[in-house]
């Protein structure tokens, strides 16, 4: 029996799959999950309802299961129906909840169509489909290496 504060099997298997270099991506609800996965990566549906489970919610019990050396995000559209004239506020909400990894909570800004690719390649382990409804709410994690002790 787990007693962790990830219990969820799927999630824990496919986590435990990833490698140094491998991606993870936490999708929002309106991102095309299925369609822009890797040929290896797995699909965890923890999209119960609009709004269920947040992108936040699933980084914050990913992060406690591998180590997170890089992340990535949509760069905002600058023009046309969904332009933005900053980031978008779940941003700072990223950049908090991974200060304390490897990447010190910086989110490498990506270009859509680019983003869809790396999404799409063969390091791409893993897709967790959320309920998230904030925009720009896309996150692609790499996975890090675990340090011996002494190393820590």
């Amino acid at each position: 029996m787990l007693k962790g504060p990830l219990i969820h099997p799927p999630l824990l298997r496919a986590l435990a799959r990833c490698g140094h270099g491998s991606t993870i991506l936490i999708a929002d609800g309106n991102y095309p999950f299925w369609n822009r996965r890797g040929s290896h990566a797995e699909v965890v549906c923890l999209n119960v309802a609009p709004g269920l489970l947040s992108g936040t919610d699933v980084l914050s019990l990913v992060k406690e299961q591998v180590p997170i050396e890089a992340a990535r995000v949509m760069e905002p559209q600058r023009e046309g129906p969904y332009a933005m004239e900053g980031d978008p506020p779940i941003f700072d909400a990223f950049r908090d909840l991974l200060a304390d990894t490897d990447c010190r909570g910086r989110l490498e800004p990506t270009d859509k169509f680019e983003f869809y690719e790396l999404a799409s390649d063969v390091n791409h382990t893993l897709t967790i489909a959320t309920g998230e409804q904030r925009i720009y709410a896309n996150l692609l994690l790499t996975t890090g290496v675990v340090r011996a002790a002494s190393e820590t």
